[in-house]
């Protein structure tokens, strides 16, 4: 059966993974027993519950005479890792354009790594039956992203595909009305335009993971095109890796993609997409050759994690109430285990203490995913206020830079430019489209820790802020910008918090939890709306007498509490502050619990 490599990329909520669905749905590929269910590639419950794409995904359908591979991506770009790499397992990619959005900041980065790797593009404007589509418009701002980027003639001369994913529609015709149930159309044209895989299945073998996944049974396992040759199960291979050594192993396992499922198979020749089990720690960019031809072939770059994040044992007095893993030992297996398989995620001891990791990701979204995987998997642990890293370059610090594109609401302009201006943000550009605008920034990823809880309250809820690293720039001043002003409420006792004890302070700020909560020495309970902490007993109970008052007792009515998502709480954290994360709870709490050690503390800080 002949085959095709196609990759789909976008920026999120462009409809990829519901476009998939009905590429699969209507395809000769699922059998009658298969239901899909709406994003089926989305298949972790994280990913389902968010409606994005956090892993990337392979499947592939039967069409024609054709077995079309197809890779899912990530549209956010802390995941943006995955797409660089895949685009050397692909020959072609569907890059799917909002009808009515057009190119966003990560159509901008997942087009640039297409146009590098030289693959064949064409673009799919989706939801096209969407009120306000601008298809022809849309069209006009690709063509000129493609030129601005660079893309040589034959990139510019693109083939471009009109439909709904949702609908399950499509067509070669701009006008909504002329759209037909089927998705053939753009099957037709990924046979028509994407070159067969280059590759002779007679030459030596040479494969090489671009993706890994991971059991416990044979480790990681390495997704990726066989470049070269034929691979069987069985075949005693050699494994070049990256650092110059030469490890020979045992094919246990061959795996090709159908659908939504994974099978098992006896043997993949040059141009297909496989995922190879036999070597516990394979590596991306490693090369498995035949033995006495081994022949690398060019390493992976893999991105450069730009933030990081300290993990410690849980301190608090509330340590081991909730999860089933509490110890140093279970949490440094876990957070290596996730390093097995996540080759964007960095995992080193930490030198301050025996029971603290620092873990360094692409962005604090890549971050978040983990802390509440392994919070649903029955950890305890908390963490720090998320930091850039820094490196020297030609003898100077440099920090990492972002490309920002904010798209609010005109009369929100001003607040959000003194906001973003205050985080060291340099406008590159301003356009105004009907009632909204969109502003275009450069600025620094620590300008960015913290930011979209301001942003959106900036914004009355309405923003949009997409991001994504461009470079590494020499560091400026202000190594506090990001950090919160203002100060918080911190419990000063331990014991359940009292609808008393709340109504009293309820004037000094606004509060995190209401009545009826266990509190701890030190936790953070709300913010002040001042910039200094205040301690505060959120478990003071009214004193009782047997005189009654000149006035009835009145029920207490007491102020709305904030909610706190566990992205909130480490955008809201400050230097010397904490997230508790356990499975039931997300706290806040300050590192120094005992309150005279922490006035102590700060007023040696301050002076």
């Amino acid at each position: 059966m002949k085959i095709k490599n196609v990759a789909i990329i976008a920026h999120v909520d462009h409809g990829k993974t519901t476009l998939v669905d009905q590429l699969l749905k209507q395809s000769d590929t699922l059998n009658e027993r298969e239901k899909i269910a709406e994003r089926a590639m989305d298949s972790n419950d994280l990913e389902k519950e968010r409606g994005i794409t956090i892993l990337a995904k392979t499947t592939a359908i039967h069409y024609k005479d054709y077995k079309i591979n197809i890779m899912d991506t990530p549209g956010h770009a802390d995941f943006g890792g995955e797409v660089e790499r895949i685009m050397n397992m692909v020959d072609g990619v569907l890059l799917i354009v909002d009808s009515f959005e057009g190119p966003m900041p990560q159509t901008r980065f997942v087009l640039k790594k297409a146009l590098e790797a030289k693959v064949k593009p064409i673009v799919v404007i989706n939801k096209i039956d969407r009120d306000a589509a601008r298809p022809k418009e849309v069209i006009d701002e690709v063509l000129e992203l493609f030129m601005e980027l660079g893309a040589e003639d034959d990139q510019l001369d693109f083939e471009v595909v009109y439909a709904s994913g949702l609908a399950g529609t499509s067509s070669l015709s701009p006008e909504p009305q002329e759209q037909e149930n089927t998705m053939n159309h753009i099957l037709d044209m990924i046979l028509k335009e994407i070159p067969d895989p280059k590759g002779d299945a007679s030459n030596h073998l040479q494969f090489q993971p671009a993706l890994l996944d991971y059991n416990d049974y044979f480790g990681r396992i390495g997704i990726g095109r066989v470049s070269e040759g034929t691979i069987h199960v069985n075949d005693f291979v050699s494994c070049l890796r990256t650092d110059g050594t030469n490890t020979k192993f045992r094919i246990q396992k061959l795996y090709g993609f159908l659908g939504l499922r994974r099978i098992e198979i006896e043997s993949a020749e040059a141009g297909d997409i496989v995922a190879v089990a036999g070597l516990e720690d394979i590596g991306v960019g490693d090369t498995i050759c035949e033995v006495g031809f081994e022949k690398a072939l060019p390493v992976f770059k893999i991105d450069e994690p730009t933030v990081q994040m300290t993990f410690s044992t849980n301190t608090s007095p509330f340590a081991g109430l909730d999860g089933k893993a509490v110890t140093a030992s279970k949490l440094e297996a876990r957070l290596f285990k996730e390093m097995q398989k996540d080759v964007s995620l960095k995992v080193e001891k930490d030198d301050t203490s025996s029971e603290a990791w620092s873990i360094k990701a692409r962005g604090e979204l890549h971050l978040s995913i983990l802390i509440e995987n392994m919070r649903r998997e029955g950890f305890e642990f908390q963490v720090s206020r998320p930091q850039v890293i820094t490196k020297e370059i030609d003898g100077t610090l440099c920090e990492p830079y972002e490309y920002v594109q904010v798209d609010i609401p005109e009369d929100t302009v001003g607040p959000v430019m003194e906001l973003i201006g205050s985080r060291k943000g340099s406008l590159e550009s301003m356009n105004q489209h009907q009632n909204m605008t969109r502003l275009i920034y450069t600025m620094p990823s620590r300008g960015l820790i913290g930011f979209n809880t301001e942003f959106m309250t900036s914004t009355k809820g309405y923003g949009m802020l997409s991001h994504y690293f461009t470079d590494f720039r020499p560091m400026e001043g202000n190594a506090g910008v990001g950090e919160r002003k203002l100060g918080v409420l911190v419990a000063t006792e331990n014991g359940k918090s009292t609808a008393y004890g709340i109504g009293q302070i309820e004037d000094r700020g606004t509060l995190f939890i209401g009545p009826g909560v266990d509190v701890y020495e030190g936790q953070i309970v709300g913010e002040c709306n001042r910039e200094e902490d205040l301690a505060v007993n959120v478990s003071k109970a009214k004193a009782l007498s047997n005189q009654r008052s000149s006035n009835k007792d009145t029920t207490v009515v007491l102020k709305k509490f904030r909610l706190m998502s566990l992205e909130t709480c480490l955008d809201y954290i400050n230097e010397d502050e904490l997230v508790e994360i356990t499975p039931k709870n997300i706290r806040l709490r300050k590192k120094i619990l005992n309150t005279e050690q922490r006035k102590k503390y700060d007023s040696r800080k301050n002076s």
